[in-house]
């Protein structure tokens, strides 16, 4: 595409639309509720955490994706609550702009479910991340309901996540299960277990001290002497 061609036969065009090259910022609302917020930070904590020594995705909350250069900006679709794009470079963006990033889109999104988003993210949203970005793996989850859906993308068309015994869907993308814990949406490795936050991870350690001290003062050998 050549910008300058495209610019110069839409004079009159509306400022709400975008064209590239540009150094865009996130356009996305607020998130509703604390609860969402809480979701969105956890997806994104518990993934950093694991992949803490890969230096080749990208993960982000409540940030704009611009797709097109003829997106508008006061389009009803936002943005995805959290998506993942691999193998790329792991920095920090004010936004994801697909033609600044090698074509690329995201390999996962999940949308946390609302009841003013609950049909665009089942229908609308979930027609453009088929269609268009193509992206191979797609969850919504509601986090009063506990509505949990996946979907893998195949012969361009999103078909369900069967639900293993534990009711968790399995992220082909990722590698990790997705299933609900404690009332939130969180990861499982192949093997079943939980993908702890750092401050799971901190405590594990904590006990797994105490237990091992215990069991020394109980052979009388002082830990601190260790």
């Amino acid at each position: 595409m050549i910008i300058a061609q495209d610019i110069e036969q839409t004079k009159d065009i509306s400022l709400d639309v975008v064209f590239p090259p540009s150094d865009l910022y996130s356009d996305e609302p607020p998130v509703e509720t604390e609860l969402h917020l809480r979701q969105i930070i956890l997806l994104l904590q518990c993934l950093e955490w694991l992949w803490k020594d890969r230096t080749d995705f990208y993960a982000a909350g409540n940030l704009t994706v611009y797709y097109s250069p003829n997106q508008k900006k006061n389009e009803k679709l936002t943005g995805p609550d959290f998506f993942v794009v691999l193998e790329t470079e792991r920095k920090t963006r004010k936004s994801w702009v697909v033609w600044d990033e090698d074509g690329k889109y995201p390999n996962v999104i999940i949308e946390i479910l609302s009841p003013t988003t609950a049909n665009t993210d089942r229908v609308t949203k979930k027609e453009l991340y088929q269609n268009t970005f193509r992206t191979p793996d797609y969850f919504w989850f509601d986090p009063y309901t506990l509505e949990f859906a996946g979907f893998y993308l195949t012969n361009g068309q999103y078909q369900p996540l069967e639900p293993n015994e534990k009711g968790y869907l399995w992220s082909e993308q990722l590698g990790l299960y997705l299933g609900v814990h404690d009332g939130l949406l969180r990861y499982f490795t192949s093997q079943g277990e939980l993908v702890p936050t750092p401050e799971e991870t901190a405590a594990a350690a904590d006990k797994r001290a105490e237990r091992l001290a215990a069991k020394l003062r109980e052979l009388n050998i002082d830990p601190d002497k260790i």
